[in-house]
């Protein structure tokens, strides 16, 4: 007995128990509507859809945030971004350095921290420290040299570093300290999925499970794809007649929006996303361990639809990434957990970027580490259509995003969503169950709800020590009023000259195809 009590410590718990693969898929900047069995009827994406038919599609999944640092830093540590600190993505200017945006904007957003905290456990972390071998390929965006993803509980890592869009584009050369170059005109988006298969056929015959995390930089900006596929997606539009949109473009607020999908460039992109994906599921139906193998897909904010490359629609949710309201924060959500969750099933209840961790490790029978005290819950109970407690979500973003987002916090109670806008101090309310696009503020007609609703919000800030901007005393309302008529004119008349160009027969969007034709 001795013997045996002191040899457990050099074998893992997970060792001694057949315990699942875990296939971790995050995507850049997809919208909730980007896929087919979201409702997209221009985008191609039979793989991905695949996971959402062999397992539980959340209806109602969510990022923590409406952009990217945020989020990803969320689904490795199961905190808001007020706990975990990263409150906008990396890079983003804060203080008085915000105004070199040239944006005229009436605050001066708080500082935040700039890199993944090495007291958090992440989910790698767990995972490790329980026997999984841990591989990580893509976009990591969560802090420069130091603090990139072999610091933080990954032993394999495939193109994860500081920055957060492809430096070298879609197509090698890469330029990227952590990724090889392929030859001339090789995709990124297929090479990490063919590395992360790679790596789980590295893995055949190890009684050692492992968790691969692959997280793209597609579908980000630059839009970026090949000759054969832009014309493939020009030629669909034009037989759909999306060629004839006489408005493609409508300002809200800030920016100009994107109303339809129909980007033939942003349709190639995705279905090159899908090809990769399907590389990742083709190698675990080859190797005979899906059944074995819980596969996740997500992504980390939602679509651009205005700012950056205004790339796809998330009609009928309103806005996109960097916003508010759902299109902003609303995301695909599926997870196979075969022998748990019922392959098809669906579910309306909430769940959150903070909820991966919790769920993760429970599936995978491992604690969640004493030291890492999580927001999230885990889903366990959901995949079983088993009741789940209802709890409200939060977010806290007291930044602007380039996509036209405003600084605020909001609390989601069920249908009910309460908007707090921090520069202003207006609330907005929405029911949801009844007005998906957020178009009918409710607030005066339900001022009591309203008001105990932003009690709870104002509580949960207090809680978390949440960072404010500050008005900025060099604001000029004339310069930013200015700014937003130029945007609403101006600009609308670009972007839709631009978009009507992509179905010009001759037009060539890119001269080398961003090099992708390069031999």
């Amino acid at each position: 007995m001795k013997l045996i009590l002191l040899l457990l410590p050099l074998f893992p718990l997970s060792l001694l128990a057949s315990q699942p693969n875990v296939v971790f898929i995050l995507v850049d900047d997809l919208g909730a509507r980007d896929l087919t069995n979201e409702g997209s009827t221009f985008y191609e994406t039979p793989n991905i859809d695949r996971i959402a038919h062999e397992g539980m599609k959340f209806t109602r999944g969510y990022a923590t945030c409406q952009v990217c640092s945020p989020s990803r830093a969320s689904i490795l540590t199961g905190k808001y971004p007020t706990n975990h600190g990263i409150t906008q993505y990396i890079g983003g200017a804060s203080g008085e350095a915000h105004r070199s945006k040239g944006r005229n904007d009436s605050h001066l957003p708080p500082e935040y921290e700039r890199n993944l905290r090495v007291s958090e456990i992440t989910l790698a972390e767990a995972m490790r420290d329980a026997g999984y071998k841990t591989f990580f390929a893509g976009k990591w965006h969560l802090g420069s040299k130091g603090s990139w993803p072999t610091d933080h509980g990954f032993d394999i890592n495939q193109g994860g570093w500081d920055v957060g869009g492809p430096r070298g584009g879609f197509f090698s050369p890469y330029n990227n300290p952590n990724l090889k170059d392929g030859p001339n005109g090789e995709s990124l988006t297929i090479r990490l999925g063919q590395e992360t298969a790679d790596f789980i056929e590295s893995q055949k015959g190890s009684k050692q499970p492992f968790l691969a995390y692959l997280s793209y930089y597609t579908v980000h900006a630059p839009i970026q794809t090949t000759e054969s596929l832009y014309k493939k997606y020009r030629d669909k539009a034009k037989k759909m007649g999306l060629d004839k949109a006489d408005e493609r473009y409508l300002f809200d607020r800030r920016l100009n929006v994107r109303q339809v999908q129909d980007n033939p460039i942003y349709a190639g992109m995705m279905e090159q996303l899908d090809q990769s994906v399907g590389l990742v599921l083709a190698k675990l139906d080859e190797l005979g361990i899906a059944d074995n193998t819980i596969v996740c897909f997500t992504s980390d904010n939602g679509g651009v639809s205005s700012g950056d490359a205004y790339a796809t629609a998330n009609l009928p949710l309103r806005g996109g990434k960097g916003r508010q309201w759902e299109g902003g924060i609303r995301e695909p959500y599926y997870i196979k957990a075969p022998g748990i969750a019922k392959a098809g099933s669906t579910t309306d209840v909430l769940a959150s970027g903070i909820d991966w961790y919790p769920t993760l490790l429970d599936l995978c029978g491992i604690e969640i580490p004493k030291k890492q005290k999580v927001d999230g819950i885990s889903l366990v109970s959901t995949l079983r259509q088993k009741p789940s407690p209802a709890r409200p979500l939060f977010w806290h973003y007291p930044h602007y995003g380039n996509q036209g987002g405003e600084p605020c916090s909001i609390i989601m109670e069920g249908d009910w969503k309460l908007i707090h806008y921090l520069e202003t101090g207006h609330d907005e309310l929405y029911d949801l169950g009844k007005d998906i696009g957020e178009q009918n503020d409710l607030l005066t007609k339900h001022p009591k709800l309203a008001k105990e609703m932003r009690a709870r919000l104002d509580q949960w800030l207090k809680q978390t020590n949440a960072k404010f901007p500050v008005p900025d005393k060099q604001f000029d309302s004339a310069k930013r009023d200015a700014r937003w008529q130029h945007m609403k004119t101006g600009m609308k008349a670009g972007l839709e000259n631009r978009a009507a160009n992509y179905f010009k027969i001759n037009h060539i969007p890119s001269k080398d195809w961003w090099g992708s034709s390069k031999k």
